[in-house]
């Protein structure tokens, strides 16, 4: 039977959203979004969850979520096992030293790092506050079935689904030919204007964007040879991050850099589903509606474990 484990990255700090996005309690039941991850993943066929989480969430991430987890069977009738992990610096090679004044994670790349002892499996990677759909778990289960130890893949949206009116985001731009990733870039002050027009804004300029640009929202599939990619591109990260108490090592800036030594070729996949999620606490209201909506047209039961 085929084994696939979704790795959710819950240990940032949600500084935009000015509180604990990824538990708050958002859906018609209180549910909050990683749940929705979960159910969509588990009835897709995925068999493992890893929360990547800080320590002081590890008991409220476990009632919200690995509560109902246990409580969820794959497709095949498979009980579905749960993992946590923390995203600390235990992994941080002895040739660096952690500054002091730094509170904040070291990023992505790292968080996924830190999962490495409880992944043994075809695993894929998201947001703990991102809405992916369905359709989404469904299509990369299957590409991860079939994926090669130097193959990995990803889930892209278009730009014009992924940005919110209230505040600009970052997004990984992609580069993609013949259905493979070529390259991902970040942009970091994505905004929506009133007419609609999207441009990147962190020149100090406005560049003009088009709304179907493919971007990456951290929606990974690897298989765990990835992990030895990962661990080279940290270490390098530190070595170059010296005492830059904000300098985070991104999956998106991993996955370009291994593709460019030829190390790792990424499918591109898309999904019929729309991507939604709370950059901004003005967010919520619209991604409320959003779950009431899939709650009433029957893509998910009244409540989503009973």
């Amino acid at each position: 039977m085929s084994k696939a484990a979704l790795v959710i990255m819950a240990a940032g700090l949600g500084s935009r959203y000015g509180g604990n996005k990824q538990l708050d309690g958002v859906g018609p039941n209180g549910e909050c979004l990683m749940q929705y991850s979960v159910f969509d993943a588990v009835r897709a066929g995925f068999d493992k969850v890893v929360f990547i989480i800080k320590p002081e969430i590890l008991e409220l991430v476990r009632i919200m979520c690995g509560n109902m987890v246990e409580k969820l069977k794959t497709p095949e009738g498979k009980p579905v096992e749960v993992a946590y992990v923390y995203q600390n610096n235990d992994n941080v090679p002895s040739f660096y030293t952690v500054p002091k004044e730094r509170t904040k994670p070291f990023g992505t790349c790292h968080a996924v790092l830190c999962a490495r002892d409880a992944v043994q499996e075809p695993f894929c990677v998201i947001n703990a506050d991102d809405y992916y759909g369905v359709d989404a778990y469904q299509t990369i289960f299957r590409e991860l079935m079939r994926l090669q130890p130097d193959e990995a893949t990803m889930v892209g949206y278009q730009l014009r689904n992924t940005v919110t009116e209230h505040g600009t985001v970052s997004r990984g731009i992609c580069q993609i030919k013949n259905g493979k990733l070529q390259s991902v870039e970040e942009a970091l002050k994505l905004q929506l204007f009133p007419d609609g027009s999207i441009a990147d804004m962190g020149s100090g300029e406005r560049v003009e964007m088009s709304g179907d640009t493919i971007v990456s929202m951290n929606f990974w599939g690897f298989t765990p040879a990835a992990f030895d990619c990962m661990e080279v591109f940290f270490h390098e990260f530190l070595r170059t991050a010296g005492d830059n108490i904000k300098a985070e090592c991104f999956l998106p800036h991993m996955v370009g850099e291994m593709i460019d030594r030829g190390k790792m070729t990424v499918s591109v996949l898309q999904s019929a589903d729309r991507w939604f999620g709370m950059t901004y606490h003005e967010d919520r209201e619209l991604v409320a509606q959003e779950l009431k909506k899939l709650h009433g047209n029957g893509t998910y039961p009244k409540k989503l474990a009973e």
